[in-house]
């Protein structure tokens, strides 16, 4: 079963921990397996980094629970309109909990009046993001040290 809720200071651990497996192992297509490039994009993805985030008044964190455990991760900044994390853990990958997720983080931006959403997307979730309904603006922009995606989408 799975459930999106507010993330809360005891899933630090587990937030960090599917943070950065997700960017490990799915991630492949982005940083290369280049160990500099690997080491700068999960930085901040460390339990002391992760606290940091939950504690950002700016930034609204949720995170999805597949059979009781945190199986994935996101972040809202609804000032800006814009989904700022999306990654789920590498073992709960094509179960319907990125979609669960996503859905959330969007229904969140929408309780904040955002009409028009955006992201930066990674090449690796960029068909995951058109398939949930987003459009790509033409020009790639640089995401964690290689290409990233804006894409948009219409809420309202």
């Amino acid at each position: 079963m799975i459930a999106v809720r507010p993330a809360t200071a005891a899933d630090v651990p587990a937030m960090s921990r599917v943070l950065i497996a997700s960017i490990t192992e799915l991630c492949g297509p982005d940083h290369g397996g280049a160990p500099e490039r690997l080491v700068t994009w999960t930085a901040n993805k460390t339990p002391e980094g992760v606290a940091h985030m939950l504690a950002s008044p700016g930034l609204r964190m949720l995170v999805a629970e597949l059979d009781g455990q945190v199986a994935a991760v996101g972040a809202v900044v609804p000032d800006k309109g814009e989904v700022s994390l999306n990654y789920v853990d590498p073992a709960a990958r094509f179960r319907g909990v990125s979609k669960a997720l996503l859905s959330a983080l969007e229904a969140e931006l929408r309780v904040h009046g955002v009409v028009e959403a955006q992201l930066t997307s990674t090449t690796t979730a960029r068909a995951f993001y058109h398939a949930a309904g987003w459009s790509e603006d033409a020009t790639p922009v640089a995401c964690m040290g290689g290409e990233g995606h804006r894409m948009r989408k219409r809420l309202g």
